[in-house]
Formats: structure tokens, C-alpha cells, sequence
């Protein structure tokens, strides 16, 4: 047989799907997260408009509980679910059908999430939580929502350690071999989670459930705020990672190539591991009762997170240039024409990785103090979220709902559903756009965050954000509109991909192992060094700063109630 018959006949071998079990927990976190997603779109509507002076919210819904229903239910509950869904279809996938005992572990931690899910969402729409995403003392909630919170983040433990536990079982039952880098980027994601979920655990646990029950009579806002970061920071870690996976491993595959290496996707990973949680610093820059040089050495650290967002570029792109000439690309730049710019399934993450370019050089203004001074509590800070959560993240989301929602239901990734989707991909990039450019440019101006509509008393500079040609409140609530068509849009794809579309296979697209994967330092999968390394980061940068915190407490402050309009 010659070798381009081998090849073809290769090509023909089915790899075997998904078990049905597994792709039943897997679609049920999907589901779960896209409902949240509708809701929170709507309430992002709302609350855009509001701002924008276009609407008045009625008597019993107020602007502050939209907006704490907003950030929770897209930053935390869409984003939790989805990511898990991915992960639990994945690792079955790459590393083989879950236990009975794994995936009941998983069940068990979908249940307590979702408990959770459901008493903090009652909490926010009786507007006794609204206390805003970062749920910052001295506002304080009722003491359910952190009840809820704590659920939340216990859940996410439980299945955490069944997607750890299955990788390791698939360590010890191949011995020697280099583990799937879906397998690896997982264990790295959940450690990260696991590491850095532990410090809003502490907050909730011990200083905001004992003030919320009247335990306590104050609370110590520094710490309760540094607890809280310690965690928010990498949180974004946590969305963009998993994001990176698709980066890393479907797209690759999507696009007809091999991904460029595997060294350095590994090497990528162990770094955020190490150096995107002892960085929570650069978000108090401008909070008294943190030491000057305690900020100065997390935002030196802070920059240190970059470079792995640098190595994934070049990897990527790499990895594009290197399928692009494969295909006949000739010169500087012909072999962009050879990627699938119709797929939205590359051309959605696609536009994530553009729309992450200034995303990232927003991050490095917000972590530089001058600059920062700046820009801090203003809407700049909430444009730069939404380009990199609300578009580099959800953008790659989306795009992998496109092949992974039918791989789970046994259905097929369709024409229509294609052409649905390079609407919604555009649509989705224009309205943040508009919202998200008007929101820097009125942060520069000094429009604050966190505010609804006011005009401070016909103030002219306030009166400067409502009558710019393009940085208006005005031109932040039309970009609103066109993400929320955008985002019904998602959501019926969701539903026919999902539950209409026509039966048949739909492939799990996983990139061939990288060609230097053999030549992969094993030192990079060593995960008790890389623990230890976190760790020692890690006490590093926190242990002093909090016991000054704690001994030299300043005087708690008073309970204050939910904001209201």
C-alpha cells in the first residue's frame, strides 16, 4: 500500500464520540449558562439605556439591582457554566469516558453551583443583594447572597476535583506518555481556580456572613477587599484561559493545520498558574491602607503576566502562517487568504484575538499607577472589561458553542447556522464598538462607573457626556441595543443547534499533537513544583501586606445597605 493510500484510508477512521453521559452533564452546564447569558443580556439593555437617559426604570426595579443581575449572571454564571460544559466534554474526549463515580462527583457539584445560582439570583431580583459584581464592603447584602456564593464556589470545587482526578487517573494508566494538552491546560486552568477561589472563599465565609447575620458589628474593609481581589484578578485568568484553549487546540484544527508547538503552549500555562494571582495589588492602586512598595512589586509582577499573552500570540499566529503556506500562500501576506474566513468558527474566535490587542494594551494602562490615577472608577475600566471579557472571551465562546453544542445533542453544524453566526459575530463586534470605544473615551473625560443617569445638576461637563457626536452615553446605549439583538440572535442559534437542527455527526475538532511534543520538557507537567512555585508567589506578596491588614486594622466601618436608585 503506498503511503498517500495509508493517508487517505487514515483519514477515514472515525475517532469515537462522546458518552452519552457525558455529553449529557456537559450539555446541561451549557444550557444552564446560556440561559443566564439571555437574562443578563436584557439586563445590560436596561441598564444601558437608563444611563443614557432614554428610559426610566419603573418604581420596583432599580438600577443598581440590574446591574449587580448583569455583571453576576454574565461574568460569573454564564462564564462558570459554559467553561465547565467545555471542560467535561473535552476531558472525555481527549482522555476517555468519565467514571460512574467521576461524573456523579461532577453531578454533585453541578447541583450545589446551581443551588447557589438560584438563591443568589432570588436575592438580586427582591433587591436584597444589590451590592454590584464585586460585592464590595461596607454595602452589604442579606446574608443569603453570600451563602449563595459560598455554594457557588464549593460546587465549582467538587467539579473541579473530578476533572483533576480523571486527568490523573489518565497520568497513572499511561505511564511515560505526554499527556493531551487539553488534559494539561485543564489541570492548569482548575488549580488556578481552586488556588485563587480559596481567597473570596475566606471573605464570605469569615468576615461577610458573620457581618451580614449581625455577628459583627464591623468589618474590615481593606481585607475584605484584598480577599476579594487576591481572587478577581485571576478570575479573569479564568475566563481567558479556557479561551485560549480553544485558541490552542480547535482552531488549529478548524483551519486544516497542526498547532505550532507544544512547548510553548505548556510553558504559556504554567505561567499564568504562576504569576496571575499574587497580582491583586494593581487593582487597589488607589485604596489607602496598602503599602506603596507592596503595589509597586505586584505590578511589577502584573507586567510579568503579559509575556505568556505574548507567547500565545506568536504561537498562534504561527500556527496560522504555517497552515496558510501549506495550503499555497505564497509571499509577505497571501497566505491569510488560505484561512476559512466564512467559518464562524474560526472567524468568531478570530475576532477575539484582534479585539484582545487593545484589550491587553488597556490592561497595561490600568496597572501603571500615573496612569491609573487616571482612569480609576471610571468608565474606561468598564470598557476595557467588556473588550476583554465581554468580547475576546465571549466572542471564542461562542464560536466553540458553534460545534460544541452539536456535538453534545447529536446533531449537525449547519449552513444555517453558519450564516446565523457570522451575523451574530459581526454584529456582537459593532455594538461593542460603539459601547465599549464610547465608554474609554468618556472614562478620559471623566465620566464615573457605577452610576445611573444624572447630570450633577446640568453640570457642563456632565452635560459633555450626552451631546458627543461619539463619546456620548447616548452612542453607549445604541451599542447596547446591537449587542442585545446580537445576543437574542446567540441564543436562538443555541436553540436550534441544540434542539432543532438535523440529526447527524458533527466532529470534536482537537488539533494533532503539536510535531515537538516528544521533545516537550517533562519538568513542565512537574505540578508539585509549579504548586510549590505558586505558592511561594503567593506568600510572598500577601503574607505581610495582610498581617498589617489584621494588626493594624483600621477602624471597621458600619453597615451600609444596598445601593439603591
Amino acid at each position: 500500500m503506498t503511503q498517500s493510500n495509508l493517508a487517505f484510508k487514515q483519514t477515514k477512521i472515525e475517532e469515537p464520540g462522546l458518552h452519552p453521559k457525558d455529553s449529557r452533564i456537559a450539555m446541561v452546564h451549557v444550557s444552564v449558562a446560556f440561559v443566564a447569558f439571555l437574562l443578563g443580556v436584557f439586563g445590560g439593555l436596561l441598564q444601558g439605556l437608563e444611563r443614557g437617559g432614554m428610559i426610566q426604570l419603573p418604581s420596583w426595579l432599580g438600577y443598581y439591582q440590574i446591574l449587580t443581575a448583569h455583571g453576576v449572571l454574565l461574568a460569573l454564571v454564564f462564564t462558570t457554566y459554559i467553561i465547565f460544559g467545555f471542560l467535561f466534554a473535552g476531558m472525555s474526549k481527549t482522555h476517555g469516558t468519565f467514571t460512574d463515580g467521576l461524573r456523579k462527583l461532577g453531578w454533585t457539584g453541578f447541583s450545589i453551583m446551581s443551588i447557589g445560582t438560584v438563591l443568589a439570583t432570588i436575592m438580586i431580583l427582591t433587591n436584597q443583594a444589590s451590592v454590584l459584581y464585586t460585592f464590595y464592603a461596607p454595602l452589604q447584602a442579606h446574608w443569603l447572597f453570600y451563602v449563595a456564593l459560598a455554594l457557588f464556589v464549593v460546587g465549582t470545587w467538587l467539579s473541579g476535583s473530578a476533572l483533576l482526578t480523571h486527568y490523573y487517573r489518565w497520568k497513572k494508566a499511561n505511564p511515560g506518555q505526554p499527556t493531551p494538552l487539553f488534559g494539561f491546560m485543564t489541570t492548569a486552568t482548575i488549580l488556578l481556580w481552586i488556588i485563587a477561589s480559596i481567597g473570596v472563599a475566606t471573605t464570605v465565609l469569615f468576615q461577610l456572613i458573620p457581618w451580614a447575620l449581625g455577628l459583627t458589628d464591623e468589618i474590615n474593609v481593606v481585607l475584605s477587599r484584598t480577599l476579594f481581589w487576591y481572587f478577581g484578578h485571576p478570575l479573569v485568568y479564568f475566563w481567558i484561559m479556557p479561551a485560549y484553549m480553544v485558541w490552542y487546540l480547535v482552531v488549529p484544527k478548524i483551519i486544516g493545520g497542526r498547532l505550532f508547538s507544544d512547548s510553548l503552549a505548556r510553558l504559556a500555562f504554567i505561567l499564568f498558574l504562576l504569576f496571575s494571582i499574587p497580582i491583586g495589588f494593581h487593582h487597589q492602586l488607589m485604596e489607602a491602607g496598602i503599602s506603596e512598595f507592596w503595589k509597586f512589586t505586584q505590578t511589577i509582577l502584573t507586567f510579568v503576566v503579559i509575556v505568556p499573552s505574548l507567547l500565545t500570540a506568536f504561537s498562534i499566529f504561527a500556527t496560522f502562517e504555517q497552515t496558510g503556506r501549506q495550503k499555497g500562500g505564497k509571499g509577505l501576506f497571501n497566505w491569510i487568504k488560505k484561512l476559512p474566513w466564512g467559518d464562524v468558527r474560526f472567524f468568531a474566535p478570530f475576532m477575539g484575538m484582534i479585539v484582545f490587542i487593545p484589550a491587553g494594551a488597556g490592561g497595561i494602562i490600568n496597572a501603571s499607577f500615573q496612569l491609573n490615577s487616571v482612569i480609576h472608577n471610571t468608565l474606561w475600566v468598564v470598557g476595557h472589561f467588556h473588550l476583554t471579557v465581554g468580547t475576546t472571551v465571549l466572542l471564542t465562546f461562542f464560536g466553540m458553542a458553534y460545534w460544541l453544542i452539536p456535538v453534545l445533542t447529536g446533531r449537525r453544524f449547519t449552513k444555517h447556522a453558519n450564516r446565523c453566526g457570522m451575523v451574530q459575530t459581526w454584529l456582537w463586534t459593532i455594538g461593542m464598538f460603539l459601547m465599549s470605544g464610547a465608554m474609554h473615551i468618556l472614562g478620559l473625560f471623566g465620566a464615573p462607573r457605577r452610576t445611573s443617569y444624572t447630570t450633577y445638576q446640568d453640570h457642563p461637563q456632565a452635560l459633555q457626556w450626552f451631546e458627543g457626536i461619539f463619546a456620548s452615553h447616548i452612542t453607549v446605549a445604541i451599542g447596547g441595543v446591537i449587542l442585545t439583538v446580537a445576543g437574542v440572535l446567540m441564543f436562538y442559534n443555541f436553540i436550534y443547534l441544540g434542539f432543532l437542527a438535523p440529526k447527524g455527526k458533527t466532529e470534536f475538532p482537537i488539533t494533532p499533537a503539536p510535531l515537538d511534543t516528544p521533545n516537550t520538557p517533562k519538568y513542565l507537567e512537574n505540578w508539585k513544583l509549579w504548586i510549590g512555585v505558586a505558592i511561594l508567589l503567593i506568600l510572598f506578596a500577601y503574607t505581610i501586606p495582610i498581617f498589617h491588614m489584621i494588626v493594624d486594622a483600621p477602624p471597621g466601618s458600619p453597615t451600609f445597605g444596598n445601593l439603591i436608585k
